[in-house]
C-alpha cells in the first residue's frame, strides 16, 4: 500500500477494522460507509491509498476483489433494505433444484418491490452476466425468502414455492409453461404451512391458478393439504396462450403440449 504513509495511525486502524468486519466479495455504497463514520473524503483517500476501489458512482469495493452480482444484492439488502432478490429459476438453480434443466447461466432474474430502481452502479457495471429486474407486488416483499450462503457472506433469495410463483408469473412470455412444470414436479418437499399464506397473498389470479394446476397435474402429496376455500383463484376464464387447451376446473388455457404431457404413459 504505497499511500499509507500519507495517512493517520487512526485512520489506518478504521480501514483495517472495516476490511476485518466486512466480508469479502461484496459492495459497500458510499452512504453506508458514511453512517459508519468514514467520511466522503476519507473514503476517498482510502481509495487514493489502494485501500478501496470504486465500481461506479456511491459504491466501492475492496481493491482487487472479485465481487460478482451476489455481492451486490448483499449491499442492497444489507445497507438498503432492499426488497431485491434473486427469484424464479436463478433462486431455483442456487438451491440446486434446477440442474437437471438447462440453464442460461449468463442470464440471472431478480425481483424487487414495485416501484423499486436499482441504483445506477449496478445497472451500469459488468457483472459478468445479464441481469433481469422485474419490480412488483404480486406477493409481498417479505415472504417466502430464505438465506442463501454465497462464499463468505448469505444473502436473501426466494425459497422454492414462490421461485416457481415467480416462474409463473414471467410466463408465457419469458418462461415456458412446460420448463414450469419441470420445475414444478421436483418441489416434491414443500410445506403446506408456508405454501399456504403465500398462496392466499398472492394479487396474481394467473399465477395462482397455474400454481394450483401444475401442482395436482404433478401429484404431490402436499397438495391435498392446501385449503383451496382460503385461496380467491378469481372470476372468468384466464388464456395464458393462444390455441391452447382449455382446462375447465382453473379456467386456464394452456398449452397443448403441457395439458397432455405425462398422459401418454398412463
Amino acid at each position: 500500500m504505497c499511500y499509507i504513509g500519507t495517512m493517520s495511525s487512526e485512520n489506518t486502524s478504521k480501514i483495517n477494522h472495516l476490511l476485518s468486519s466486512h466480508p469479502s466479495g461484496v459492495v459497500m455504497q458510499s452512504f453506508w460507509l458514511a453512517k459508519q463514520g468514514y467520511s466522503l473524503d476519507l473514503q476517498k483517500r482510502y481509495r487514493k491509498s489502494k485501500w478501496l476501489e470504486s465500481i461506479g458512482t456511491g459504491a466501492t469495493i475492496r481493491a482487487g476483489d472479485q465481487v460478482e452480482y451476489e455481492g451486490a444484492i448483499y449491499a442492497l439488502q444489507r445497507e438498503s433494505g432492499s426488497a431485491a432478490h434473486p427469484g424464479g429459476r436463478t433462486a431455483l438453480s442456487l438451491m440446486g433444484k434446477a440442474h437437471y434443466l438447462e440453464l442460461a447461466t449468463n442470464n440471472v432474474t431478480v425481483f424487487g418491490d414495485k416501484g423499486e430502481k436499482l441504483p445506477a452502479w449496478f445497472q451500469k457495471h459488468d457483472w459478468g452476466v445479464k441481469v433481469e429486474y422485474y419490480p412488483t407486488s404480486f406477493l409481498p416483499a417479505d415472504m417466502g425468502l430464505t438465506d442463501k450462503e454465497i462464499k463468505s457472506f448469505s444473502i436473501k433469495i426466494s425459497g422454492a414455492a414462490r421461485a416457481v410463483m415467480e416462474c409463473l408469473y414471467l410466463a408465457h412470455e419469458k418462461q415456458g409453461l412446460l420448463e414450469c412444470y419441470e420445475l414444478m414436479e421436483g418441489l416434491n418437499n414443500l410445506s403446506p404451512n408456508q405454501l399456504q399464506p403465500l398462496l392466499e397473498k398472492c394479487q396474481s389470479v394467473k399465477v395462482k391458478r397455474l400454481f394450483m394446476y401444475l401442482a395436482e397435474k404433478a401429484g404431490h402429496e402436499w397438495f391435498k393439504y392446501l385449503d383451496l376455500n382460503k385461496i380467491d383463484l378469481g372470476k372468468g376464464k384466464r388464456s395464458i396462450v393462444k390455441n391452447g387447451m382449455y382446462v375447465s376446473k382453473y379456467k386456464i388455457t394452456v398449452p397443448k403440449e403441457l395439458e397432455e404431457h405425462d398422459k401418454a404413459s398412463i
